[in-house]
């Protein structure tokens, strides 16, 4: 009863005009730094953190939080119409979203999308008000070891993530893993892969990365086609709202898509990124229509777009309630929180009640606005794709040149934007999925992390691998994983067999 009490009162201050306008404003500004590629949450919070200075401590976090959820819907955008994820979490999407969009079904795309969206991000909001105890207790019993195993775990299953041959899918894989490893060595300070060039010494940024592999390829494909060839993406029709069949098909994928990114975005560490790329594979692994993953399939759209929105209220609670960071955007926020003076964790929710609940109340607000905002722009948007193609693919080349440049102002990140696209081009005429590399690059330091953290905890051994009961659980699970689906298909050709020489 309290904390609907101490909600009833941060909608109160939440629904002033002031607070009103901030939290309209961020998630509107989010949204537009969703589409800018190479213009993430992280950069967009940065560059406005010495504009909130002079703001009331609610209005600055009201503002800067919906920057954060908006810009998750913002890059299912570009992600979707030209391939072009605008910021990490929504470069899965950019599989099947653009690959609907070539059908002529890109609205029914960006509408799952912007209602999963919304359905995530408020069943997170819900989780936020109140789970958080709970849920922070739950996430506290994950350590180092069981870090590791979940994105082995992920690893392990990215090659699912493509059709067609697994040879290559792990060829994709190795690609991710060998350009993660650029730059120095975090703990020794050691240069790993940067062959003498002090400007690998960063690392590869994975807006890079991404919009060398996704955006370039298919750019240089289309413009290649020439002025006279037939535009693939206007030759498929009328292009439709989401039918009775695209509901139905969306409405689990929303639902297991909020309940995998809740969790996922509640672990230290993990955030919306991986929980988007998580969604997709088990969307596929379980769809039945497999065939169509790859091709336009609504399921892995609107799976992850749940889940990454779902990810972001689910990382709020670590940060809320005990002042860990789950991603490096909350650890923006937590930044934010210590400027004004504040310092999250336990006692915030009595020292500070109305600043918490207000900022709880305008995240209900910001989402319903986030909807209202955007679908019905999903028509404009569409309209992108009606561009004559040499006009659309020269843009965005020229988009995401500027989104490039915009990360480091640095004429070498255009440089690793041409090498990256030159690669993910000849992957492409390879038959070699992008999808696992960019997968791969996301965990390789998640995964290094944890490996490391384990083994100095444990003194270089590796028995917390099967003495703590979640990781011993988490290697089970791994197990039946692997070895089931191939005792179960082993079993059903044995029972055929049998059964032909029985009818014989």
């Amino acid at each position: 009863m309290d904390t609907l009490i101490d909600l009833g009162g941060g909608f109160a201050s939440a629904l002033e005009p002031a607070s009103l306008a901030f939290a309209l404003l961020g998630v509107l500004l989010g949204t537009v730094v969703g589409v800018l590629p190479g213009i993430g949450p992280i950069s967009a919070i940065a560059i406005l953190i010495p504009v909130s200075f002079g703001m009331e401590p609610v209005h600055g976090l009201i503002l800067l939080c919906g920057i954060y959820y908006g810009s998750m819907y913002g890059g299912s955008i570009t992600a979707t119409l030209i391939k072009t994820p605008g910021e990490v979490a929504s470069a899965v999407t950019a599989i099947e979203g653009y690959a609907m969009a070539r059908k002529g079904r890109g609205k029914a795309a960006l509408a799952t999308a912007a209602i999963g969206s919304f359905l995530a991000g408020t069943l997170a909001i819900i989780g936020l008000t109140f789970l958080s105890p709970v849920l922070v207790k739950l996430a506290n019993v994950f350590g180092a070891t069981e870090y590791f195993l979940l994105m082995a775990t992920a690893l392990l299953l990215a090659s699912t993530m493509s059709a067609g041959s697994r040879t290559k899918a792990l060829i994709s894989i190795f690609i991710g893993l060998a350009v993660g490893l650029i730059g120095l060595d975090f703990q020794t300070g050691l240069p790993r892969q940067t062959f003498g060039i002090d400007l690998l010494s960063d690392g590869v940024d994975f807006t890079i990365f991404a919009m060398a592999l996704f955006a370039i390829p298919e750019a240089i494909r289309n413009l290649a086609l020439g002025r006279g060839a037939k535009d693939e993406i206007q030759s498929f029709g009328e292009d439709k709202w989401m039918t009775k069949e695209d509901w139905q098909r969306s409405a689990m994928p929303w639902a297991r898509g909020s309940v995998l990114g809740f969790i996922i975005g509640i672990l230290p560490g993990v955030g919306p990124s991986l929980a988007s790329f998580m969604s997709y594979i088990m969307e596929k692994r379980i769809s039945k229509r497999k065939d169509e993953f790859g091709h336009g399939a609504i399921e892995g759209v609107a799976g992850p777009e749940a889940a990454n929105n779902a990810g972001v209220g689910g990382a709020m609670i670590p940060l809320f309630s005990l002042g860990i960071p789950g991603s490096a955007t909350t650890a923006l926020l937590l930044f934010v929180f210590t400027m004004y003076g504040l310092q999250p964790g336990p006692l915030i929710f009595r020292d500070e009640t109305g600043l918490i609940w207000t900022i709880i109340a305008s995240m209900y607000i910001g989402n319903i606005a986030l909807i209202i905002l955007n679908l019905p722009l999903v028509g404009v948007f569409v309209k992108l794709l009606k561009m004559p193609k040499e006009i659309l693919f020269s843009a965005i080349l020229v988009l995401v040149v500027i989104g490039a440049y915009a990360i480091e102002f640095s004429l070498f990140g255009l440089m690793m934007l041409g090498i990256f696209g030159i690669i993910g081009y000849l992957m492409e005429k390879g038959g070699i999925p992008l999808a696992p590399a960019i997968l791969a690059l996301v965990l390789v330091p998640l995964l290094e992390d944890n490996f490391r953290r384990m083994l100095q905890i444990s003194g270089g051994s590796f028995a917390p691998l099967v003495t703590r009961p979640v990781s011993l659980s988490i290697i089970i699970l791994m197990v039946l994983g692997i070895v089931g689906p191939i005792i179960f298909r082993w079993w059903v050709s044995r029972r055929r067999l049998l059964a032909d020489v029985t009818v014989a």
